[in-house]
Formats: structure tokens, sequence, C-alpha cells
């Protein structure tokens, strides 16, 4: 990563917050980062959490940032292209809101160009997210790999050649979280409901996610072979399998995926009015 980097954040929330902390992890220098945040109990926090400077206003981002990140809610962004503009030159422009699309970006930013699109999750805030980013042609290599070292502080990511496919992303990796907390959720009421104890069937449900998530990652076989090795001809997993797929299960799954891209593509088509 380079250490030198000038970066301001616009916006102290979660995901700022989360990636400040990856980036102070990895020893970068946190007096080349400036947040933009109008709250000032945040700001403080900020400033004593990761050593960064911070700023009431869009009009005192450092002169010296290469890098914005524009780190607010999609509600907000036009607005704050609006007090962007005038103020940027080459920078890279970085976004992390939902829905909002480059086109929409660009144009709000009076053509500027030097755009990359960012959807993370929330494991970011535990340096274990996944991000998947979507640059404009116009951007070069040197800042893809400013974006790319930026998002690494969270976690791994992917590049996507086409942004369509950004919400499909969101409803796989950025809702998907949500899923499987649901699932924990659900495994764990199973084992209070077989009779275990609330704080061992918790345990017992964290631990198996936990657990099997690592063996899927680390293994060289694929996920259906994994599942196949645990599930015995007769025997008990094989039975719960039966019953998952009399439930369709996977179909369940299917739906909820294209409810949560619809939606995406859906918020993204408001936001762009």
């Amino acid at each position: 990563m380079n250490q030198t980097m000038h970066i301001s954040f616009i916006g102290g929330g979660n995901m700022a917050s989360a990636i400040l902390g990856g980036l102070k992890k990895q020893a970068f220098n946190m007096s080349a980062i400036c947040v933009i945040e109008p709250d000032a109990e945040k700001r403080l926090g900020l400033s004593k959490q990761f050593g960064v400077a911070t700023a009431q206003h869009i009009a005192d981002i450092p002169t010296a940032s290469q890098v914005l990140v524009l780190a607010i809610k999609p509600q907000q962004m036009q607005a704050v292209c609006t007090q962007l503009n005038g103020q940027l030159k080459q920078q890279l422009v970085i976004s992390i809101a939902a829905g909002i699309r480059t086109k929409e970006l660009s144009r709000w930013l009076h053509g500027h160009a030097a755009i990359v699109r960012v959807m993370p999750n929330t494991p970011a805030q535990i340096q274990a997210g996944v991000s998947a980013l979507y640059a404009l042609p116009s951007v070069n290599a040197s800042q893809r790999e400013q974006a790319k070292s930026i998002l690494a502080a969270v976690g791994t990511s992917l590049w996507l050649d086409e942004e369509e496919k950004m919400d499909a992303v969101t409803a796989i990796s950025g809702s998907g979280p949500a899923y499987v907390f649901y699932l924990i959720e659900a495994l764990q009421d199973a084992a209070i409901n077989l009779g275990l104890a609330p704080e061992d069937a918790k345990l017992l449900a964290l631990e198996t996610f936990a657990g099997a998530s690592l063996l899927a990652r680390q293994s060289t076989v694929d996920i259906q072979e994994l599942r196949a090795q645990v599930t015995s001809k007769g025997g008990t997993t094989e039975q719960g399998i039966h019953s998952l797929e009399s439930a369709h299960i996977k179909d369940i799954i299917l739906a909820a995926a294209r409810a949560a891209a619809k939606k995406s593509k859906l918020l993204g088509d408001e936001l762009a009015d």
C-alpha cells in the first residue's frame, strides 16, 4: 500500500470507521487522512481513535487529497456532489453508497470521470469483508490500485467488468450477512427446541457456521463435494438434507436474492431521478 496516499473521507459513519480501522492496522500513515464530518462528537471520536485530521465542511478538504471516499447515505449524495463541484481536479472519487450509479455520480460532479463505485459489506467492520468494485473507463491503473489498496484494508475484493452486476453483488454479499445471521438464528432456535440450553445452542450454531465456512475456504474441493462428505447415506445428516430439499430451501434463497437484486436496481432508478 502507498503509505503516503492522501485520502479524504466525506462522512465518518460505520463503514468509514471500518476502513479507517483497517488502514490503521496496516500501519497506514493516518496523518495523511482527513474526515469531513458535520457531527462534532463524531469528529472528536474519530480523531482520538484513529489519529486522523477532521473538518466540519467539504470546503475544508485538504488540497493534497488524492482520493475522496464518499461514505455517506445515498440520499445525501447529490447534495454532497454539488458541494464538491469546483474542488475536483484529478482526484479519484470512490463511492460506497448503495444504489448510486457512476453515471449519476459523474453527472452530479459535472462530468468528473475518475470514479470507482464500491459495494462493501458489514464484515468489513472486523476486516473480514468482501467488496466489489467497478471503475469508469477513464480510471487509470494507478487509481485502480489506489482503490484496491484502500478496500484491501477491510477484506478481499473483486473487480466487476459491468456495473449492472452490482445489483447481484448487493443481493449476495451486500445483503448476504443478514441471510447468514438469519440461518444462525434458525439453527440456534432449533437447538433450543431440541432441548439444549440457550447459551449452548448459541455456541454450537456460531462455531458450526464459523468452522464450516473456514473449512470451505481452505478446502480444495467444491462446496457440493464438502456437503456430500458430511452426508453419509442413511445417516442423520441425509435425513436433515432431505427435509431441507423437500422444503425447497434453495429456491427460497434464490427468491430472496432476486428480491434483493430487484430492490437494488429500483433504488438506483429512484436515485437517478
